[in-house]
């Protein structure tokens, strides 16, 4: 299937989704803030620089898109367009996210992945480890 805008449009579009600050991302945080928990973002110093930091509990929470991170979901799939650019593209993100949260675990952090389709659930999860 052929895209249907021009290269100059896709690069626009494709240039406003962000990698930081996302709508899931900011659940999560409220969720964490409403329980006084507290956090640091994207800690630089840590594999896989998580989104979510508790150092005081030795956690780190990831907070995926299901897109971009090859979840297994209906959201999760590979286009059809240009799949010989998106397949590999997030097959690397895959094998980095195993990498950066072995690393992580090998430090002793615990590792929570919330994916984008289940957010709700996902924070649940956290909340309940973490109380």
């Amino acid at each position: 299937m052929a895209d249907t805008i021009d290269a100059e449009r896709r690069s626009w579009n494709m240039s406003r989704i962000r990698a930081k600050d996302t709508s899931p991302e900011l659940a999560v945080r409220r969720a964490l803030h409403a329980q006084r928990l507290r956090f640091r973002l994207h800690r630089r110093d840590l594999p896989g620089r998580p989104d979510i930091v508790l150092a005081k509990h030795r956690t780190v929470v990831f907070v995926h898109g299901c897109f971009w991170h090859g979840h297994t979901c209906i959201d999760g799939h590979i286009p059809k367009s240009r799949a010989s650019y998106w397949g590999p593209k997030i097959a690397r993100n895959i094998e980095r996210n195993a990498t950066a949260i072995r690393r992580l675990r090998r430090g002793g952090w615990r590792v929570f992945v919330i994916w984008e389709c289940s957010l709700t659930a996902g924070i649940r999860r956290v909340l309940v480890a973490l109380t």
